[in-house]
């Protein structure tokens, strides 16, 4: 059995299928599963990936000299059993999301304290919301959206119009949004009312994705989520190649050809683990019969902020770290302070139309309005020692983050031939996942279903 950093052996015997080589474009967790999949079954495997760096939408940020956070994808929860079976492969350990004491609150004209995470507004209003969700979830077809009965009128509706339509209670409209940004980094005039129940039913459910405890955000990776992709590129080693954005794939009786920025490679099939939007990016011989995207697929809206402190001196006031503000630019916090590392981290999400315009700011001025929020939050900080901004909205080779958002008409247009393969190219990513859709899971899931379709082939 090999070990986390174990190269995999040159002499692993061959396929038993017609596939003997491949190549994977994207390094993150669903092109780098496939990747070492396949090569574990002795396909000759290249891994072309566009940064300098493997992991993709999960990305470390070092916090202090033994201490990171995730600047990127970040939890994970008990259903999700892939991950964590590929972590005890790898020798990685989950450690708890911290979340004891006070939640803080800065809703309308006044901020608040209080225990727990429900919050202050009205009870009946936001339960209304919570059931009207749950009602919507539960009609959804998680294999195939599409089929959903009334999928047709759903699809067409955006998560706004949605909300303008069933939504009275101002309580209820002023935290529909910063639910949907909490849960999809999802900006509700740009998403489909579709997508929105979909994705609350693929994740396990709306009271599932939203816990920590017991739910989809309980733990984190210890020492950060980019170490799993670190460490299957380790296992393949110089199959893994940086800085190579892929250009073209062409196709021909014979395989497929992979032209990056810095050469061609020539392999029985390509697995396009890659966003749909970056996807749609690359030039396809013979052409996509239905482009992965379309003018109304939007990025993910999310801008993560690290404020680093010598200490995390808000659990010494009772609090926890987390809030929900009705104003940015951090529209929530957590407590992501690394285990032992003696560093406090308190970290910002900024989502939905926010993203946008503090992604706009100068670094000046998104520091400032950063710290000074922060502070209004938990008077007790200091300046903290440590401030970094990660810009998913505007990141190159991701488009956006946690994951695409289909907008009206995506599922519709894009849904069935979502994972169906153009020829001898193949799909994966996160964004292919009828199970667990935008998370981490999802991405491992599809990477192991697409190397079971690239072995299968005759």
């Amino acid at each position: 059995m090999t070990g986390p950093d174990t190269p995999l052996a040159a002499d692993t015997p061959g396929p038993s299928g017609g596939v003997t080589s491949a190549v994977v474009v994207g390094a993150g967790y669903a092109g780098l599963t496939a990747a070492t999949e396949l090569a574990a079954r002795g396909v000759d495997v290249t891994v072309l990936e566009a940064r300098d760096r493997v992991g993709g939408r999960a990305h470390g940020l070092r916090v202090s000299a033994d201490g990171w956070a995730d600047a990127g994808a970040a939890y994970l929860g008990d259903r999700h059993t892939e991950l964590h079976g590929l972590m005890a492969e790898l020798d990685l350990k989950a450690t708890p999301t911290t979340m004891d004491g006070a939640s803080r609150f800065a809703l309308g004209s006044e901020e608040s304290t209080r225990d727990g995470r429900f919050p202050p507004l009205n009870a009946v209003a936001l339960g209304d919301l919570f059931e009207r969700l749950d009602d919507l979830t539960a009609t959804v077809r998680p294999d195939a959206p599409w089929l959903t009965p009334g999928a047709g009128e759903l699809d067409l509706l955006t998560a706004r119009e949605w909300a303008e339509r069933h939504l009275t209670h101002p309580d209820a409209r002023l935290f529909f949004p910063l639910f949907l940004g909490e849960m999809m980094a999802a900006d509700p005039a740009r998403v489909s009312m579709l997508h929105v129940a979909f994705y609350l039913r693929s994740g396990g459910g709306l009271r599932y994705l939203n816990a920590f405890e017991g739910g989809a955000q309980q733990d984190r990776i210890d020492g950060g989520a980019h170490q799993v992709c670190e460490r299957l590129a380790a296992r393949l080693g110089p199959r893994v190649r940086l800085g190579e954005p892929v250009l073209a794939v062409h196709q021909d009786d014979q395989g497929v050809t992979v032209r990056s920025a810095r050469g061609e490679y020539r392999a029985d099939v390509a697995v396009m683990a890659l966003p749909p939007l970056l996807a749609d990016a690359v030039d396809y011989r013979p052409g996509l019969p239905v482009r992965r995207a379309s003018d109304r697929t939007a990025r993910g809206c999310a801008v993560k902020v690290h404020l680093v402190y010598p200490a995390p001196y808000w659990r010494d006031h009772g609090l926890s770290g987390w809030s929900v503000n009705a104003e940015g630019p951090l529209l929530s916090t957590v407590d992501d302070s690394p285990a032992g590392a003696g560093v406090g981290v308190l970290t910002g999400f900024v989502t939905g139309a926010e993203a946008h315009r503090y992604a706009a700011l100068d670094p000046r001025e998104q520091r400032s309005t950063a710290v000074e929020q922060a502070t209004r939050l938990f008077p007790m900080l200091p300046e903290p020692v440590g401030f970094h901004v990660t810009d998913w909205v505007n990141d190159p080779y991701s488009k956006g983050c946690y994951a695409a958002l289909f907008g009206p008409g995506d599922w519709l247009r894009h849904g069935p031939t979502l994972t169906e393969p153009h020829l001898r190219v193949h799909w994966a990513g996160t964004e292919t996942s009828t199970e667990f859709f935008g998370l981490l899971e999802g991405a491992v899931r599809s990477g192991r279903r697409v190397a079971a379709e690239v072995l299968a082939r005759p």
